[in-house]
């Protein structure tokens, strides 16, 4: 019951993040927005092509991410999954760095948040190395977890 309510509470705010997203689209945000998702795909260490196939269907079909073209959100995220995948620590830090643009404007990073949550969510399963990814990140945007119901 619980999986059940959550996943009816993503779909009635996504027309709410769509609304927001649009007032930050800009490349800053889409880069910041496909930095803190590459995070937190690549919190196990890897991204199967599963996890990508996902990504993209979730994008596809997100109104916030809608926003955006396909092709720069997919480019975005492809982009920040290599820097990882071939630097960890090099790529992590440009991830956090493109988050780290965001700061200074807590609507977007309170909005990178609930995105970022979302992509990482749209699998149905939201595990403890992800929330701990999304953890950092929200602490990297000058937030607190507890806001975002993650203790």
């Amino acid at each position: 019951m619980a999986f059940e309510n959550f996943l009816s509470k993503l779909k009635s705010k996504a027309s709410e993040l769509k609304t927001e997203a649009l007032k930050y689209k800009n490349k800053d945000f889409l880069n910041a927005a496909m930095a803190g998702s590459a995070l937190v795909a690549m919190a196990d260490g890897s991204v199967s092509a599963e996890e990508k196939q996902k990504m993209v269907k979730f994008i596809e079909s997100n109104d916030a991410m809608s926003v955006f073209t396909t092709s720069d959100v997919i480019k975005a995220f492809q982009d920040f999954v290599g820097q990882i995948e071939f630097d960890k620590d090099i790529g992590e830090a440009k991830a956090y760095a493109a988050l780290h643009k965001m700061k200074s404007n807590e609507g977007a990073a309170r909005l990178l948040v609930r995105m970022v949550i979302a992509i990482a969510s749209s699998d149905g399963n939201f595990d403890v190395s992800e929330q701990a990814v999304a953890k950092r990140i929200i602490k990297e945007l000058g937030l607190t977890p507890a806001e975002f119901e993650l203790t």
